[in-house]
């Protein structure tokens, strides 16, 4: 590998780490970029999921603020996000790429679609719920199975899980934006951490490419963290719906 590609495997990591904490999708910079670079698919993809896991601390560290009082919350749906990460995982190693390219695109449009019109259905929602007692702090009753189907698309591949997260938290928990992509950062940090262990045990790594990586996404994350907490609600939905769309599009294409 030469000087410039190490620099520039640096920089998609960096580049990918910001956009993992302010959305997610950072996977369709680093991936591409590494296949470019002669990177076998597999290994590039596992690569890439260890190389993530440094910046995913980073951007959930950069947005501890918001999770002040978060505490069940987050610890109840991260084993949603365990269970399913360590499934997708196992799936990615066990199954043909083949499996899920029909159904990703579907997820991905989905989570688009639910953060543009969240508003709307986050207040339906939450009238059927009030007149049930109201909604809880962890959210209404399908949001821990839909974090944790979530996960195993996250421990498969993982881009624009981040788009589906916020899509959930979005509808299913009364809480902002913010605290939502605060929360986000913690359960996309849980799925990439258990599907980085399962690939270190049995997969093969190109340490010096996750290392580049985890350079980049490190300092991305705290860039991420900064520039995200700028944005409005309104500016947030719209950002999320533009990376979901490019997601969309790279994927089909």
């Amino acid at each position: 590998m030469s000087p410039l590609e190490m620099v520039l495997i640096t920089l998609a990591g960096v580049a990918a780490g910001t956009i993992n904490t302010v959305v997610g999708s950072g996977t369709l910079i680093t991936f591409p970029t590494l296949l470019a670079f002669g990177v076998p698919p597999v290994t590039a993809n596992v690569s890439n999921n260890v190389g993530l896991v440094p910046g995913n601390v980073s951007g959930a560290i950069g947005y501890r603020r918001e999770l002040a009082g978060q505490r069940s919350r987050v610890i109840r749906l991260g084993i949603a996000s365990l269970l399913g990460g360590t499934v997708g995982a196992v799936l990615l190693l066990v199954l043909p790429s083949s499996a899920f390219d029909a159904i990703v695109p579907v997820l991905i449009a989905l989570g688009v679609v639910l953060v543009i019109f969240g508003p709307r259905i986050q207040r339906a929602v939450a009238a059927r719920a009030e007149s049930r007692g109201g909604i809880p702090d962890h959210g209404v009753w399908w949001v821990w199975p839909a974090v944790a189907a979530a996960g195993v698309y996250g421990g498969y591949f993982g881009a624009a899980q981040g788009v589906l997260l916020m899509a959930v938290l979005g509808i299913g928990v009364a809480d902002t934006m913010q605290r939502h992509t605060a929360t986000k950062n913690v359960l996309a940090l849980v799925v990439n951490l258990v599907a980085a262990v399962v690939f270190v045990a049995v997969a093969d790594i190109d340490w010096t490419v996750a290392g580049l990586i985890a350079l980049g996404s490190v300092v991305g994350g705290q860039i991420g963290a900064t520039v995200g907490r700028r944005l409005s609600p309104h500016l947030m939905r719209g950002v999320i719906a533009v990376v979901g769309i490019t997601a969309l599009v790279a994927l089909l294409v």
